[in-house]
């Protein structure tokens, strides 16, 4: 009988995912954080199956969500918080850390939200499949 398999780990392009909605988050970055970080808390919370549906994986895949945020947006300091739920404020760009954190889950599944066609050529070297900031949108409750 085979394995389970562990978590699929999903890492989120914070920047990447706020920019690809025009709903006035230039002018308030630490706000479209919240709200993010606020429904990202909220799915897991109520349960990831249409989110894992809508990554292309099986409804009851388990998922880990890491969150890379940049900038301004980094420097939020009133973040909602969930166990399954890991914030990781990017030093400089989040492109960087988003490659890093791959690389530190390796052996482990992966897959990076992001529309960023550089970062995603990065992450696919290092053995990740990407998803782009729709999908997540649509997994996400409201």
């Amino acid at each position: 009988m085979a394995a389970e398999p562990g978590p699929l780990h999903v890492v989120v392009d914070g920047a990447n995912v706020v920019g690809s909605r025009p709903d006035g988050w230039w002018r308030d970055r630490p706000g479209a954080a919240r709200r993010l970080t606020g429904q990202l808390v909220a799915l897991l919370t109520t349960g990831t199956r249409e989110l894992a549906a809508a990554l292309g994986q099986p409804a009851d895949r388990s998922l880990r969500l890491h969150l890379v945020l940049e900038g301004e947006a980094a420097r939020v300091e009133d973040l909602s918080t969930h166990a399954l739920l890991d914030v990781v404020r990017a030093d400089r760009d989040g492109d960087s850390a988003i490659v890093a954190l791959v690389g530190e889950l390796d052996g482990d599944d992966r897959l990076v939200v992001t529309a960023d066609r550089e970062l995603r050529d990065r992450v696919r070297a290092a053995g990740a499949d990407t998803a782009g900031p729709g999908a997540l949108l649509t997994g996400l409750p409201g």
